[in-house]
């Protein structure tokens, strides 16, 4: 595998670019405050062909042991055993609901010697658990799948992604690997402490919360924010929810990204089903840190193949509450790979990802999930 990096802060940097190789994709983690993101993707999918180009806009771009703001994160990667296919779907078109267009995406991507689908979605028009639930619908075990929605710093105003030379808005966008000398490691841990008393939900639908314990869920989460319910749905990412139900033992976090005064509900990026039970979250600085670490911990751990390219993809939550440390976790999952790994990735309104190799794939919130690829 060869990989290259550059970090692109200006639409002049494309003419900078130095490669000894022809890349089969370039993978592009842009800032929504990028100027010219349609521009450098057009010019880079005219000048590179034969390349596939995917991406998103993020809440901040992970390149090294960087974490950024109004770049674009490029790596370029030539596969030497692995094949790949990259598929679309339009949710606005073809008329689809999350979970339809999981299923429709797997569709295209099946094939002899699918290792894994690396997926990346609008994170704002999207139910991330019910895409992951289409996405595994029909397809084999044997087949990993992770990703991420894409970011819009903390604004939830407006998110896209990048397939060939379009960069679009309510559209999911999936690369198929295939091949059996492809090796794939992952991990997902969080660090947040849960606190308060657990809740039932008492009504809901799918990624929609209406009342806990018989109580109308917004009034009783403003009562925890206190101050701070002024700032929704931003400031809920600093109270995310940690929720269990029956598809869930182990307890998934969920992050608000909307609410709706009149109905008194709150939207959250996966489901929250009702009959399950939920606990507020807070944030331990060093805990996240060492949720940090500990993920890389666990995608090292489960593949003995030697480490080539790290895809991390973290919640904004994190970065609003590390702030001007929001490096300390990239670095600390760096220390752990060494330095013979490529690293790249993007703050995210939701990660998708198992929690290990022995667990099914997932929506997370407020995780720091982490993909390597190796050949």
């Amino acid at each position: 595998m060869k990989i290259y990096q550059h970090k692109i802060l200006q639409l002049e940097d494309l003419d900078h670019l130095d490669l000894d190789f022809i890349p089969d994709v370039f993978f592009l983690f842009a800032s929504p405050t990028f100027k010219g993101t349609k521009e450098f993707v057009a010019q880079l999918a005219n000048k590179y062909t034969n390349a596939n180009l995917i991406g998103c806009s993020t809440a901040g771009e992970i390149l090294g042991n960087e974490v950024l703001d109004s770049t674009i994160a490029l790596t370029a990667v030539k596969f030497e055993k692995t094949i790949i296919r990259i598929e679309e779907v339009d949710l606005v078109s073809h008329n689809l609901d999350s979970f339809d267009a999981g299923k429709a995406l797997s569709t295209k991507l099946m094939g002899p010697d699918l290792r894994h689908i690396f997926v990346l979605s609008d994170g704002l028009v999207v139910n991330g658990a019910e895409l992951v639930k289409g996405l595994h619908k029909d397809m084999d075990k044997s087949v990993s799948i992770t990703g991420g929605l894409a970011g819009d710093c903390s604004n939830f105003e407006n998110t896209f992604v990048i397939s060939g030379n379009q960069v679009s808005s309510q559209k999911i966008v999936a690369l198929g690997l295939y091949g059996p000398e492809l090796s794939i490691g992952f991990g997902s841990k969080g660090g947040w402490d849960s606190f308060g008393i657990e809740r039932l939900v008492t009504k809901s639908k799918n990624n929609v919360l209406y009342e806990l314990d018989g109580q109308p869920a917004l009034e009783l989460y403003k009562s925890f924010l206190g101050d701070m319910a002024k700032d929704l749905p931003g400031s809920g990412l600093l109270f995310p929810l940690s929720m269990r139900d029956e598809d869930n033992q182990i307890p998934v976090v969920r992050t608000i990204l909307s609410v709706d005064e009149k109905s008194g509900s709150l939207t959250f990026a996966g489901n929250i089903p009702q009959g399950s039970y939920v606990r507020l979250m807070k944030a331990n600085i060093d805990r996240i840190i060492g949720g940090a670490e500990q993920s890389a911990i666990t995608a090292k751990k489960s593949t003995e193949d030697q480490h080539q390219l790290a895809f991390l993809i973290s919640c904004v939550g994190r970065r609003l509450v590390m702030k001007q440390l929001v490096e300390e976790e990239v670095e600390a999952v760096n220390e752990v790979f060494g330095n013979d790994i490529f690293t790249t990735g993007f703050y995210s309104y939701g990660e998708i990802a198992p929690f290990d190799k022995f667990s099914p794939c997932t929506l997370h919130n407020q995780t720091m999930t982490i993909t390597t690829f190796s050949e």
